[in-house]
């Protein structure tokens, strides 16, 4: 094996590595949105409280996504 092709693995390897790392943040929404929607519904007194604590998690888990997305461009 030359230096290319070990080159074209690794940028192969990156492209399937940063595939599987968008999975988790992509279940993390999932989950963060269904569960606040879940709790507006139950006590829609507090949906301005949940809303916000939504937003602040939003964050945490899309600079997971855009933390995976650059080490996966770095590499």
């Amino acid at each position: 094996m030359d230096v290319t092709n070990l080159a074209e693995i690794a940028g192969n390897l990156n492209t399937i590595g940063y595939g599987i790392a968008a999975l988790g943040p992509g279940i993390g929404l999932g989950i963060l949105i269904g569960k606040t929607i879940e709790g507006i519904a139950r006590q829609p007194e507090t949906a301005n409280q949940l809303r916000s604590t939504m937003f602040i998690g939003l964050a945490f888990v899309e600079i997971l996504a855009l933390l995976g997305f650059v080490l996966a461009l770095i590499s």
